[in-house]
This record gives structure tokens, sequence and C-alpha cells, in this order.
């Protein structure tokens, strides 16, 4: 059994999110996508970031309508900083030792990913597909001793999704300038935006 864990921040959720999981879950024959919100992320001290639930309920609203797509409170609930480590091994916990994981993300989180927590059992306990946004380049980073390393083992994975142009922080400027967000972001996440006021100045 294949399982999808797609983590973030989700501040908010939009539409880039949901074609990468979606070309993952294809691409790697998964039986499902489970997005994790993050509690409290450890790497987003520079601002301030919106509340959990809000997140969360934004994050339900955006997958409702794909039985493949999941969602775990999984970090939320958990005290303290997510860390991804943590979250892989509990959900292999949950799901067995069958259960391969593939933890999906922005191709541009793999430049810091050795700076994480605990980053090199992360990288040898599961499968990391990295999505590619236009014009960037991952080759780079990946000739790097360590992460050539787990490549060459086939732990790394990357997939090239046009949609990954869209970003959690234009989406916020948008809002907060009163320019238009509707099909950078599910319906129902912009509905939940504006009618929670969200990322208003």
């Amino acid at each position: 059994m294949r399982i999808g864990v797609m983590g973030g921040t989700f501040d908010p959720i939009h539409l880039g999110h949901l074609v990468t999981a979606e070309a993952a879950r294809h691409q790697f024959s998964l039986s499902q996508v489970l997005f994790v919100p993050s509690g409290q992320p450890p790497h987003k001290s520079d601002r301030a970031v919106t509340g959990a639930e809000h997140r969360y309920l934004m994050t339900f609203l955006a997958i409702a309508s794909n039985p493949a797509f999941q969602i775990s409170r999984i970090e939320i609930d958990r005290p303290g900083h997510s860390y991804t480590f943590e979250t892989v091994r509990q959900l292999s916990a949950e799901f067995g030792a069958t259960a391969e994981l593939y933890f999906i993300t922005g191709a541009d989180v793999m430049r810091d990913i050795l700076s994480w927590h605990r980053a090199q059992e992360l990288l040898q306990a599961c499968h990391f597909v990295a999505a590619s946004r236009p014009g960037f380049t991952l080759e780079h980073y990946l000739a790097k001793e360590d992460l050539a390393r787990f490549r060459s083992q086939g732990n790394i994975h990357l997939i090239s999704v046009p949609a990954m142009a869209i970003s959690s922080s234009d989406v916020r400027r948008r809002v907060g300038a009163g320019e238009s967000i509707r099909y950078l972001v599910p319906d129902a996440v912009e509905n939940y935006i504006y009618k929670n006021k969200l990322y208003r100045a």
C-alpha cells in the first residue's frame, strides 16, 4: 500500500497543492493522499501564521470533492513544533509495516531539507516527491553528497507541475491588496477567506 502525505502550512491551501497531490497520486499509484496541515511550523518564525483551525478547515473544504484525498489533524493536535520526522514515524506506525509513505512537497523545500529535524533519518524513512515550479531547477541541490545518495537509492523523486507557480504568499498578498484570488484557490476556500476576514491588512 502506498500512501501520499501532503504536508504544509496551507496558509491558505491553493490549486497548486491540489494539482500536485493529484499528479503524485497518479504517477506513483498512491492509494490515498493524506493532507497534514502543520500545527506549529518550525520554519515559519519569520511571519505570523494563521490559526491552525482556520488552515485545517480550508484544507478540509478544498479536498472534500476528491475521494482519494483525506485530511489528518496529527500535527495540529500534537503539542510543540510540527516536525515531519515525528509525523512520518507516527503515520508509519498507524498504517503498518506494509505501507510505503510518499511525502509530497515543493521542490524548493529540498534546498533546505538537510537542515530539518533528524533529516537523515527522515530521508531514509519515506520517499520524497518533489514537485518543481516553472523555472526552478533542483539538480544543483540534489548533487550534494547526502541528497545524491538518497536519490540514487530511489528515495527522492521529481515531478513537474505547472500549477506550482501559484503560491500561498501571493494569495495572501492579493487578498491584502484587494485583488482577486478566483481560480487560484477552490471556491469554498475563497468564500471561507472572505467570510472570516483572513489576510486583510
